[in-house]
């Protein structure tokens, strides 16, 4: 028997209200667009079982299904901004804070003597 990671039966408080706050939202997504998780599931290649554990947010449901559901409902282009390191404001400081400084200023020379 395989022992169950400590993360899938118990996340960060913080990962497991997003993921269910994403499943939420997957599920909304659905639901507007009149659909089963029967027809999606069929959509993306899985049993509707996993459609609904995604939607419940839970945390051993791949990104792969979480992607696919995105891409189901057209909305692959959110999934593009995860993560984007032009919005990462402390990676940003932290690249910043390591990047060679100057140890003078350059002069500029006078011709006139």
């Amino acid at each position: 028997m395989v022992a169950k990671s400590p993360l899938l039966s118990a996340p960060p408080y913080q990962v497991e209200q997003n993921l269910k706050v994403l499943g939420a939202n997957l599920r909304t997504a659905r639901l507007r667009r009149n659909l089963t998780a029967e027809e999606v599931g069929e959509k993306i290649g899985v049993h509707r079982h996993i459609v609904s554990d995604a939607e419940r947010g839970k945390p051993s449901t791949t990104i792969a299904v979480y992607a696919a559901l995105l891409w189901a409902y057209g909305l692959t282009e959110q999934l593009s901004l995860v993560a984007d390191p032009e919005t990462d404001d402390e990676g940003l400081a932290l690249e910043r804070a390591r990047a060679p400084q100057r140890s003078r200023q350059g002069t500029s020379l006078d011709d006139n003597f």
